[in-house]
């Protein structure tokens, strides 16, 4: 399997039906300072933050502090995260199918960090238009 994988445009879809049924997450959304912060720093440092947050915050088996290791502010990604079920390993488990208690492999990391990076990506075409 590569280490590169993405999200297919079929399971992107399922997912957003699922995050529109969640409460919680159908009302995380960017805010003015958000794409201020994305267009001060460009999208380059916000796929290397995005990659170390899923690293450092979702990569171990067991995280510290784990279901309150990623804020719901102070950076566009931690959003993204609560977004789309990426903020903690027990919603890895439940929208993802990545198990709790296992390190994530690169190809999870890449995975994880294309989800949240679409989410944002979407964000910005919508605000743009």
């Amino acid at each position: 399997m590569s280490t590169k994988r993405k999200i297919s445009d079929k399971d992107w879809d399922i997912l957003k039906k699922k995050m529109a049924a969640s409460e919680y997450r159908a009302d995380v959304d960017f805010a003015e300072d958000e794409f201020a912060y994305i267009e001060s720093r460009g999208m380059d440092m916000l796929v290397r933050h995005a990659r170390d947050f899923v690293e450092r915050r979702l990569g171990p088996a067991k995280p510290r502090n784990e279901g309150k290791q990623t804020p719901l502010k102070g950076h566009p990604i931690f959003l993204a995260q609560h977004a789309t079920g990426t903020n903690s390993r027990s919603a890895l488990a439940e929208f993802h199918g990545i198990p709790e208690g296992e390190k994530l492999t690169d190809d999870q990391v890449a995975f994880v960090t294309d989800v949240i990076l679409r989410w944002v990506n979407e964000r910005i075409v919508t605000h743009k238009a």
